[in-house]
């Protein structure tokens, strides 16, 4: 081949393989960048640091917010708790409470009705608050650490009942009482020496009252009550009969039983109190005359009465009853003051009058009387109560009534004068369960004219 052509194939080679050489760079860069696969793209690293760091700082928050939402939760539960706890103390004392006086007076009221035992669970849901279920499971140890109603140490009211509430309350009073009493008719010539007859007596009284109460919630701020007691009494006097000279002692002995004077009894508290706060509880009180009265028992004129037709001797029996119908309004306050509870009870007890009265004489049949009125009574109290631990609380406090004379026909009759009542008491609570308390009373005359002792046992039981 010739130099020539060889050349001119050269030439030709080399020129395609430029065009195609440049055909392939104008296609590489005609054609877009091929996609960067997820995740391979380059973060600086300081926008990476700033981001981890943030990260880290809102999982420390979230943590935080969790940590004060526990905490709001379980200072709710205690809220509810303690909520729980004081409305149970509002009905124990502190009521009882609490409870716990309620209306009358030992002396002119009879037995007095007791304070409530604290509410349970099911009591605090009544008073307006919804179940509460507790979280967990308390230590056994710590099951029950309430405190108990304050000790009862009068007949006025505490603590009322729950709405829809019922207490069954029995109860024990025992009252001793001794009384001596000499007459002395005649002149005496020189000191020591009588001209004349002596008439000297001890009158010793025993009364023992069994009684059935029965209280139940109408509101949370309102209750009834009704007392059933049956009563036995006995006396015995000794004396040396007057107008005979005699010198020789006579006992003359006499009892009774049966049912006494029913009473029927409504409380409303005015106002709903708490720490440092005062309660005040009102209530109104009404006594029948269900127990045999002193002018239905027949008096001794043969025994006692010599020489006298109109019977001015002593009974043969016992009366059970007071034989007047009565109305007793009253006002009892309860001060919680931790730790004691500062209590105190003012009433007046009206007896109504009785017309065309007679008495039953022995041999002598019936004296008429007429018109009877018997003394009213005003009654005051003061006393405090202390919690000696979870269960039980004890009680000290006076107890002063002021009796009004006695009346037949609108004229004073003889011998009788106004008369002060004073009591000391003494009280003791024991709560047995939530539903059940022991309760002790203990009074001691501070007069002449006061039974010497006074001792009442109740065991109110609430369903």
């Amino acid at each position: 081949m010739e130099p020539k052509s060889w050349r001119r194939m050269c030439s030709a080679g080399c020129t395609g393989l430029v065009l195609l050489g440049g055909v392939a760079s104008a296609q590489q860069a005609a054609a877009p960048p091929a996609p960067t696969p997820a995740g391979s793209s380059q973060v600086p690293s300081d926008v990476s640091k700033k981001l981890t760091e943030q990260g880290e700082q809102l999982d420390a928050m979230r943590s935080q917010i969790d940590a004060y939402t526990a905490q709001l939760d379980a200072m709710k539960r205690k809220l509810i708790a303690q909520e729980a706890d004081y409305r149970a103390l509002r009905h124990a004392v502190g009521m009882d409470v609490l409870d716990r006086q309620r209306a009358g007076n030992i002396n002119a009221g009879g037995p007095g009705a007791s304070a409530l035992p604290m509410p349970a669970a099911d009591a605090v849901a009544a008073d307006g608050q919804a179940d509460v279920k507790p979280v967990g499971q308390a230590p056994a140890t710590t099951k029950d650490d309430r405190p108990p109603a304050v000790a009862p140490i009068s007949d006025q009211p505490g603590v009322l009942t729950p709405k829809g509430k019922f207490v069954l309350e029995p109860s024990y009073q025992f009252s001793y009482s001794s009384v001596d009493r000499v007459d002395l008719i005649g002149y005496t010539v020189i000191p020591a020496v009588l001209i004349g007859l002596i008439d000297a007596r001890q009158v010793r009284t025993t009364t023992q009252t069994a009684t059935m109460a029965m209280r139940y919630g109408l509101t949370n701020r309102l209750e009834v009550e009704v007392r059933v007691p049956y009563v036995y009494a006995g006396s015995e006097t000794t004396s040396r009969e007057i107008f005979t000279g005699s010198a020789e002692d006579n006992v003359f002995t006499t009892s009774g039983h049966g049912i006494g004077d029913v009473e029927a009894t409504a409380r409303y508290q005015f106002n709903d109190g708490g720490a440092d706060n005062t309660y005040y509880v009102g209530w109104l009180r009404f006594k029948s005359r269900t127990g045999e009265d002193p002018f239905e028992v027949v008096t001794d004129c043969v025994t006692r009465c010599v020489q006298n037709a109109t019977g001015t001797g002593l009974p043969l029996q016992q009366p059970t009853g007071s034989g007047f119908y009565s109305l007793q309004p009253g006002l009892t306050w309860l001060l919680p003051s931790d730790p004691v509870v500062i209590f105190g009870n003012v009433s007046y007890l009206h007896n109504f009058p009785r017309y065309g009265v007679s008495r039953n004489v022995l041999l002598a049949g019936k004296e008429y009387l007429g018109k009877v009125t018997v003394g009213d009574v005003f009654d005051a109290s003061i006393g405090v109560g202390l919690a000696l631990n979870d269960k039980a609380s004890i009680s000290f406090g006076y107890d002063q009534s002021f009796v009004g004379i006695t009346k037949q026909n609108n004229q004073t009759v003889p011998g009788s004068t106004r008369t002060v009542l004073g009591t000391f008491l003494i009280g003791g609570a024991y709560r047995l369960s939530d539903k059940r308390t022991l309760n002790f009373t203990l009074g001691v005359g501070a007069t002449r004219d006061t039974p010497d002792v006074n001792m009442t046992v109740r065991l109110p039981t609430m369903y």
